[in-house]
């Protein structure tokens, strides 16, 4: 039963590799369909979606924002906000730590930032946290078995929508994470 299961959980890994790697590279190729979005909505979809997770964790995710249009693939966008939310999760204080999701809207870009309670982590290791199979050394939960493409998948779709992702530890601990698109054609002119 045993072999089993850790034959299952192998096997889980490698699937879930193997889809992460898949969707970076559709990112980096900018093979995808564009349509309006908006990312306040994606940004709900993906704390409807983790909120068992953040409610097992003994975590409060508290949203606010405003319709934020631009334009790209909802499915990578979508993949880019439910995998800030999942870090800001997983990266987060042993217990009664806090999840801040917020979008906000500008003439020129669409904006998302998510942010969260956590350790102080240093801007060194911060500046290491969006490249490829690097995880950060100072995790707090490290029962979280991630394949260390989450932030890299970030990215690499921020950049295939012509966007910036910027990464900042907290003063008080935990990250903040916000990722800067082009607004909406409708919205540009504001």
């Amino acid at each position: 039963g045993e072999l089993v299961d850790r034959l299952h959980a192998v096997n889980t890994r490698a699937i879930d590799l193997t889809e992460a790697l898949l969707l970076l590279s559709r990112a980096d190729q900018r093979s995808f369909t564009r349509e309006p979005v908006d990312l306040s909505l994606l940004a709900e979809e993906s704390i409807e979606t983790l909120l068992p997770l953040a409610e097992e964790r003994g975590l409060t995710l508290e949203t606010s924002g405003e319709i934020t249009p631009t334009i790209g693939s909802r499915a990578l966008l979508l993949q880019l906000t439910t995998n800030l939310v999942q870090n800001a999760i997983v990266h987060n204080l042993p217990e009664q730590g806090t999840v801040w999701v917020t979008t906000t809207v500008h003439p020129k870009s669409a904006v998302v930032t998510v942010e969260n309670t956590g350790e102080k982590l240093s801007p060194q290791l911060v500046s290491t946290l969006a490249e490829p199979f690097l995880r950060g050394t100072e995790r707090i939960r490290s029962e979280h078995e991630g394949v260390g493409l989450g932030l890299a998948i970030v990215k690499s779709i921020t950049q295939a929508h012509e966007g910036t992702l910027t990464l900042t530890p907290r003063d008080a601990g935990g990250l903040r994470v916000t990722v800067q698109l082009p607004a909406a054609p409708a919205h540009a002119g504001r």
